[in-house]
């Protein structure tokens, strides 16, 4: 997943576009872009061997606004405002209503 995002120069470290081999060092910044929000992350400190999920964390601190995690809930909120999660496109019934409300409006306001 990180290789692909590196490739289309979605990931920068220290304001540098990165290429998937690039080594991080303490104190960088790398800045990503996912669901729509830009991550910031410092890294701490490079672990000598691979470690667990859990312990990520002691190496790395997230820097990104909480603005930006609003703003995505507020994307979200808008999306489910026009239409119900699963349940897809209109029906031709469901065009037709919509179609003779709108004609309904269109003649009243013209009148």
């Amino acid at each position: 997943m990180v290789t692909e995002l590196c490739k289309k120069n979605h990931v920068t470290v220290n304001g540098m576009v990165a290429k998937p081999s690039r080594e991080v060092f303490p104190s960088d910044m790398v800045t990503f872009r996912r669901d729509q929000i830009i991550y910031k992350i410092k890294v701490l400190a490079i672990p000598e061997s691979r470690v667990g999920a859990k312990l990520v964390d002691l190496y790395r601190k997230d820097e990104t606004p909480e603005e930006a995690f609003a703003h995505l809930e507020l994307l979200k909120l808008s999306k489910e405002h026009y239409r119900k999660t699963g349940e897809g496109r209109p029906t031709k019934k469901d065009r037709r209503d919509i179609e003779n409300y709108t004609d309904e409006n269109h003649d009243q306001n013209t009148e």
